[in-house]
């Protein structure tokens, strides 16, 4: 897009954290301030935030807010890297999730977006289970964490009425009070299988894997492929990112007890249909490239008849003619 200017560790949080925690890695922009500090006293965990304002008049207003939030709470100081970018290119969404997992000072990171709301003791849930810690070490496992959003959208305004127990949360579902997040578009969350999460009691595997899928996952920072870039604005960008891990070898299993729940905000929605065309285009291409880059890849390294390809295999076969193109491409 253009040269920007970049401050790593604007802010440096005082604590010093475990290598074996997991740091929310998240971007903000300035309507999204007062939610980033809601994170860190809700989370009190390493946070590693990139945050993007507009080189333009309302640069050192929007610096002064920034600089007020930080004064305002003491777990901000405590427990957020904040990683400042100054330019004039808004929604530059990957850039900034590679900005933040760039400079996640611990071995594990959960790809999070900053309205979300974090229902449960995620860390408790994961470091306290020797199972799923030796997964995500070996760097082939990334976690699962279900997400939820109210179906009246009022209802999800003051996250001190959300659930904390999964218990509590089936009932709301039954009461037909929330749902899967974006239900309207089942592409987006349905590989979790919801229908599954909520009677099971132990991790499981994501079986039915679509090109849209967007979970908020926990994965080792190390080895993981980096979200392209080319991405610009809304539609996605995000899915482009997740779409990518998973064909690199990363299997995706999904966390039995804990969630997580939107809390209501409006978007721009001019701005997300054309951006989301443009990118739906962009995407095509890009399914295509990493396909064939994977696939030479475990060629190469002679992983090609390991299960680290099954995905790969899987995924790509249900592209159109790729499937030759690949074959070729290997002889």
């Amino acid at each position: 897009m253009g040269p920007g200017d970049m401050t790593p560790y604007y802010y440096r949080a005082s604590a010093t954290f475990d290598q074996e925690d997991i740091t929310m890695a998240t971007l903000v922009t300035r309507n999204r301030f007062p939610v980033l500090s809601r994170l860190a006293s809700n989370y009190r965990g390493p946070i590693s935030a990139t945050v993007h304002i507009m080189d333009d008049e309302t640069k050192d207003e929007v610096l002064g807010e920034l600089q007020e939030m930080y004064d305002a709470n003491p777990d901000m100081h405590q427990f957020v890297d904040l990683h400042l970018i100054v330019d004039k290119y808004d929604r530059q969404f990957n850039m900034w999730r590679n900005v933040a997992k760039l400079f996640a000072r611990t071995e594990y990171i959960m790809m999070l977006d900053v309205d979300f709301h974090l229902c449960t003791d995620l860390r408790r849930s994961i470091r306290g289970n020797p199972e799923i810690m030796d997964r995500l070490r070996s760097g082939r496992t990334a976690l699962v964490v279900p997400a939820f959003e109210f179906n009246n959208l009022d209802d999800g305004n003051d996250y001190r009425t959300f659930p904390t127990t999964k218990e509590a949360l089936i009932n709301l579902v039954d009461d037909e009070k929330i749902d899967m997040f974006h239900k309207s578009w089942l592409k987006g969350h349905g590989s979790t299988n919801y229908s599954h999460w909520y009677t099971a009691d132990e991790l499981y595997k994501v079986t039915q894997y679509d090109f849209s899928y967007e979970p908020y996952i926990i994965y080792k920072k190390e080895g993981s492929p980096w979200c392209d870039e080319r991405f610009i604005g809304y539609g996605a960008n995000k899915a482009a990112c997740l779409y990518e891990i998973y064909l690199s070898g990363i299997e995706y299993w999904v966390l039995p007890d804990d969630f997580l729940i939107h809390q209501t905000h409006r978007y721009p929605e001019d701005a997300r249909r054309k951006e989301r065309h443009y990118n739906r285009k962009v995407y095509i291409n890009f399914r295509e490239e990493v396909c064939l880059r994977y696939a030479r890849i475990f060629t190469s390294s002679g992983e090609w008849w390991s299960d680290r390809a099954d995905n790969l295999k899987n995924e790509c076969q249900k592209i159109n003619g790729l499937k030759k193109i690949m074959q070729s491409t290997l002889d």
